[in-house]
């Protein structure tokens, strides 16, 4: 029986993608992490291919989102703050690029911070 995955989030970073895959394994929830031996061998292309997927099986969907969005961090401003989605008024953002320019591609760091809300998905600028 062939079954399906569901990319349950990206990072820039192998070691972030790891702690999260123990966490979901530790719950009994199957984790494979696509392109994580590329970005092993060339960390700088992260943006390029869009870092690693954290992937789980589509029947583990709702319990690995569950697990993530426990220990996940959510995005906050420079004082320190939760950013607070002006649409929903949900404190539940994280950092969002849309690498629109080459520049931004190229340099993630200089795009200026834009954040998206997980509730209502709604993007806004920092």
């Amino acid at each position: 029986m062939k079954k399906s995955y569901y990319t349950l989030g990206a990072f820039d970073y192998v070691a972030d993608a790891e702690l999260l895959k123990a966490k979901l394994e530790s719950e009994g929830i199957h984790v494979f992490l696509k392109d994580a031996n590329i970005l092993q061998a060339d960390p700088f292309i992260a943006a390029a291919i869009g870092g690693v997927k954290v992937m789980v099986y589509q029947e583990d969907r709702e319990k690995a989102k569950e697990i993530y969005d426990s220990v996940r961090r959510y995005a906050i401003d420079k004082n320190g703050e939760p950013v607070v989605c002006p649409n929903c008024k949900a404190s539940r953002s994280e950092r969002y690029l849309d690498r629109s320019r080459l520049l931004y591609r190229l340099f993630p760091f200089l795009e200026p911070p834009k954040y998206r809300c997980l509730s209502c998905e709604m993007i806004t600028r920092g």
